[in-house]
């Protein structure tokens, strides 16, 4: 496992529902704490303590936020990346087969993107989703909350 000494290469990929949780509904504590920890995570790679892994389907879906603001926040994060993923056959080949194991289209998109960016893990708050994934062993599917842990325990 990748440790967290700058330059050392720990890569992160943020689904597009991680990315909009601080600009959802705070008033229930799981929602807060997931948005504090996105926040956490994004400091650590503004710092370039994490590599961000950034894709094209994050562009997609990011432009169809029908809120400007959020799309404005959102885009902003795509000058940290460490790598931007393009559409390619075996991204393409890889979302299939995820898609034909009962993941969303948009959702394996996403995963096969993190896989191909080499990120270490696979950042949602989407349960079901990680509940698909927890088998998957070319990424490690995580909440944003318990990353936390991870990157802290490193630290220390």
């Amino acid at each position: 496992m990748a440790g967290l000494i700058k330059g050392d290469g720990m890569r992160v990929y943020l689904d597009n529902c991680v990315f909009n949780r601080p600009f959802d509904d705070q008033s229930q504590i799981r929602i807060r704490l997931e948005a504090e920890a996105k926040l956490y995570v994004q400091e650590k790679i503004k710092n370039r303590d994490i590599e961000l892994v950034w894709s094209y389907i994050l562009d997609i879906e990011n432009d169809m936020n029908p809120f400007a603001e959020k799309r404005r926040a959102i885009r902003a994060w795509k000058k940290f990346m460490a790598v931007d993923i393009e559409e390619n056959d075996a991204l393409l080949a890889m979302a299939r087969a995820f898609a034909l194991s009962g993941i969303h289209t948009k959702d394996a998109l996403h995963v096969a993107s993190a896989i191909a960016g080499e990120a270490d893990y696979f950042l949602t708050t989407d349960d079901k989703l990680l509940k698909k994934l927890s088998s998957v062993e070319a990424i490690k599917a995580i909440n944003p909350v318990d990353i936390v842990e991870v990157i802290d325990e490193y630290n220390n």
